[in-house]
């Protein structure tokens, strides 16, 4: 038993070098410009040695993101599958306060999009952006989200009897 203790604290002390992502960590939801568009829950998965990014839009597109410190390459990784199809891998690095990735998405027809990526917190909140090219030289804005905490649901208000009417 204390054998296995020992492991397991090995396995876990494996990993905790590569916080740097903490600040993703939590239930989010998901605002492009001012509209909320999805719910995204981010949280430790193997022991703190991955993270897993569970995505879901309003209208039923949905995601898996497993997130990861490759300790060969030593680079941060990122696989993606989606509800459509779609896969993406990314290799990256954090510098400059964010985690910074390149890539590429493959779609379920067969098409191929290079993507860069960045993943940066803004006080509470995290900004994702990413940028895609069909050719690697011209490069277009492809999405820019913002990862908020939920808006507190208000109470409704208490009703009050009609007293004396």
């Amino acid at each position: 038993m204390i054998t296995t203790l020992v492991a397991a604290a090995g396995i876990a002390a494996a990993c905790a070098s590569h916080r740097e992502l903490d600040f993703w960590l939590g239930t989010w939801e998901v605002r492009d410009g001012n509209d909320v568009v999805a719910t995204s829950t981010i949280e430790l998965a193997a022991d703190g040695c991955s993270i897993r990014e569970t995505y879901r839009q309003k209208d039923g597109y949905n995601g898996t993101s497993l997130t990861f410190r490759d300790p060969v390459l030593r680079k941060w990784r990122q696989t993606w599958t989606d509800s459509r199809g779609g896969v993406g891998e990314f290799t990256g690095d954090f510098t400059d306060g964010k985690l910074q990735f390149t890539g590429e998405t493959h779609t379920a027809e067969g098409n191929t999009v290079m993507r860069r990526m960045s993943l940066a917190p803004e006080g509470r909140n995290v900004r994702q952006v990413s940028f895609a090219s069909r050719d690697g030289t011209n490069w277009k804005p492809h999405y820019e989200l913002l990862y908020s905490p939920p808006e507190p649901v208000p109470e409704p208000a208490p009703e009050f009897p009609n007293r004396g009417r």
